[in-house]
């Protein structure tokens, strides 16, 4: 049997049953925003990659069982999850109190900063109230850099949220957003590496208020999946004692 399951796309959903922790783990179903280059993204040829699904399927391949990768926006996952969709998040989510009261966190496995990106003859220099006063600004609807713009700015600039980070990449190429907001590897990854146009970092590094930016990004379970939350913690342990991590890590950041 092949280690690594073929991608199941969402379709309906399907019916909740009664609310109990898993009792078997020979196959574990990881619900995925697509695409979200480095982290989770498809190949030219269709193949599903991005740093969170390798090192999904390395957790997988350490417990001895199989992982199936399943599609759902971003703005649903959580309900999916709750509605029993998958068994559990692996799609770069961030650690924070309000997600906390929704489901069970792992072990972080990654703490990426945020960055605002724009052109790179932008005339914004440090983003700030008066800087982004009338500006368009893009994030991904339902994320922690929404919530992080429409506080901070949503008074002063327009938030244009967008269900992928492809459709926003494609308004930041056209020329409707002056800026957007993503995790880092994200931006450098699909503006500043790639041949889209002329880009870069606008102000700072963005790592806090804590209250948006959390402890880093981890998998999220259903509450009541506490020892298969520990297997995963576990795995990423033997992951990380080994060099595997590192592997995995060193694909897709250079710095």
């Amino acid at each position: 049997m092949k280690r690594y399951l073929g991608i199941t796309l969402l379709g309906a959903a399907l019916v909740a049953g009664p609310a109990q922790a898993r009792d078997s783990y020979d196959h574990v179903r990881f619900g995925v925003d697509v695409p979200y280059e480095p982290m989770e993204y498809r190949t030219p040829e269709g193949e599903l990659t991005g740093f969170d699904i390798d090192l999904g399927n390395a957790l997988c391949d350490e417990m001895g069982i199989t992982c199936e990768w399943v599609e759902q926006q971003w703005d649903g996952i959580i309900p999916g999850l709750m509605a029993r969709n998958y068994d559990a998040i692996m799609s770069s989510m961030t650690i924070n109190e309000e997600r906390r009261a929704q489901v069970l966190f792992s072990d972080a496995y990654f703490t990426p900063p945020s960055a605002w990106f724009g052109p790179a003859d932008s005339d914004i220099d440090l983003p700030s109230e008066e800087t982004l006063e009338g500006k368009t600004l893009g994030v991904q609807r339902g994320t922690l850099q929404d919530s992080y713009a429409t506080d901070f700015y949503g008074d002063v600039a327009t938030i244009r949220r967008y269900p992928t980070a492809d459709d926003m990449l494609l308004d930041m190429e056209s020329g409707r957003l002056d800026l957007m907001f993503v995790n880092y590897p994200v931006g450098k990854t699909t503006l500043l590496d790639s041949e889209r146009g002329d880009y870069r970092v606008v102000g700072e590094m963005i790592r806090e208020p804590y209250k948006y930016f959390g402890d880093g990004i981890a998998i999220a379970f259903r509450p009541r999946d506490e020892a298969l939350a520990e297997r995963f913690n576990e795995a990423l342990a033997t992951l990380k004692e080994n060099g595997t991590y590192d592997e995995i890590h060193d694909r897709y950041f250079t710095d």
